[in-house]
């Protein structure tokens, strides 16, 4: 399936901004490109890129004052088929674990660890381990926590989501991951695209999704917990230990997003 993916981003900056972006596809979909996202800026800036320590791309700009416009599409050769995990989904000791893996079991920014301990015990500590005991906390971060944007702030943590029971698709992924982490699996929060392929009407407007990848059966395995089932057409943008780590955009100065559309569908014709 032909997967278009792209957006349209508008800030009004008061005075010249650095910004540092994360809006690229992963690498891990290099072999799916078919049209490359390439940044654009309105009016054009020089844009330098480097990748972060987890691999992801990041750009650096300075907006300059006024109006000032970051869009891209992109063009992807992706599965039409909804997504399916592997049969192998066995929890791995803390000592067998690689080394990559002990980052993604510690604390984090908004994924607090040694305040959920004891009660990610109490839920799920007599559940089968592995990929079942992730699913169960997948379930129970689904049902736990009611979705609305009206319910979104940026400091939100997962022990707030505990608490409060709302909140957006980050808010969900942070809890399963700190969940997932106390009981010492490691799980990595994602950021990226999210098609409605495959399901009915009616849609809501597109926008950037948040998930996670647990460590089970000796690979990285998606999990839901927002939309808890299977999609067609993720693709990746990110991954790091929260959402601190993977921000769209991080500002250093003060700016107002004035427009924000997010594309992700199949080309007309596939």
């Amino acid at each position: 399936m032909r997967l278009r993916v792209g957006y349209d981003l508008a800030y009004e900056c008061p005075q010249p901004t650095p910004m540092m972006l994360m809006l690229n596809t992963h690498y891990s979909h290099a072999n799916d490109v078919i049209v490359a996202d390439v940044l654009a800026t309105n009016p054009p800036v020089p844009i330098t890129q480097y990748r972060d320590g987890f691999g992801n791309l990041c750009s650096r700009i300075v907006a300059p004052p006024g109006r000032f416009e970051l869009s891209t599409s992109a063009l992807l050769d992706v599965s039409g088929e909804f997504e399916t995990r592997p049969v192998d989904g066995r929890q791995h000791a803390v000592e067998e674990l690689p080394d990559e893996c002990l980052v993604f079991l510690l604390g984090s920014r908004y994924c607090e660890t040694d305040l959920l301990s004891e009660a990610a015990w109490q839920l799920f500590g007599n559940s089968a381990p592995g990929a079942a005991r992730v699913q169960a906390i997948c379930d129970f971060a689904h049902h736990h926590i009611t979705f609305g944007y009206h319910h979104a702030r940026p400091t939100k943590t997962a022990w707030e989501a505990y608490q409060e029971r709302v909140g957006v698709c980050r808010d969900f992924a942070h809890l399963a991951v700190t969940l997932c982490r106390a009981l010492n699996i490691p799980a990595r929060y994602c950021t990226g695209y999210i098609s409605d392929v495959g399901l009915p009407p009616p849609y809501a407007p597109m926008d950037f999704a948040a998930w996670f990848e647990a460590y089970v059966g000796g690979t990285w395995q998606v999990f839901d917990p927002r939309n808890n089932a299977p999609r067609v057409g993720r693709v990746l943008m990110a991954y790091g230990r929260d959402a601190a780590d993977v921000a769209l955009s991080n500002t250093f100065g003060q700016t107002t997003l004035v427009n924000f559309h997010v594309v992700c569908e199949p080309e007309q014709g596939y």
